[in-house]
């Protein structure tokens, strides 16, 4: 099992960024998918939960209305589009196989090595 996430970099406040996650090793229509997001000298907080099949998603409140947990299964890759970025978004970004949705989106069996994102004027 595979996660390679990518697109992270240096924003501006108020700008956008789009990170990728590109899974192999198993039958990534199968599964619920999730972000997740660690800020330096904080805990791993969850961001963002979409689905197997795409039609539903689910957000932490302090990204709600500002990110966007996209996916496409024939190409196997998971997004989270980040709009309205604010200096407390810095944080590392990972993307996370979900363990079993019907308990959590927060709990996860595989996780990929995670793209930075800053936030900074």
């Amino acid at each position: 099992v595979q996660l390679v996430e990518s697109g992270g970099g240096l924003a501006q406040p108020g700008g956008s960024l789009t990170l990728s996650c590109a899974v192999s090793g198993f039958t990534f229509s199968s599964y619920a998918m999730s972000w997740a997001r660690q800020a330096p000298g904080k805990g791993l907080e969850w961001v963002s939960g979409v689905t197997s099949d795409g039609s539903r998603t689910y957000y932490a409140e302090s990204v709600k209305g500002r990110f966007t947990a996209t996916r496409d299964n024939a190409k196997n890759t998971l997004y989270l589009h980040l709009n309205s970025l604010k200096p407390e978004d810095t944080a590392l970004y990972y993307c996370a196989r979900v363990r079993n949705y019907k308990i959590s989106y927060s709990e996860y069996d595989y996780r990929g090595q995670g793209t930075q994102v800053t936030v900074s004027s």
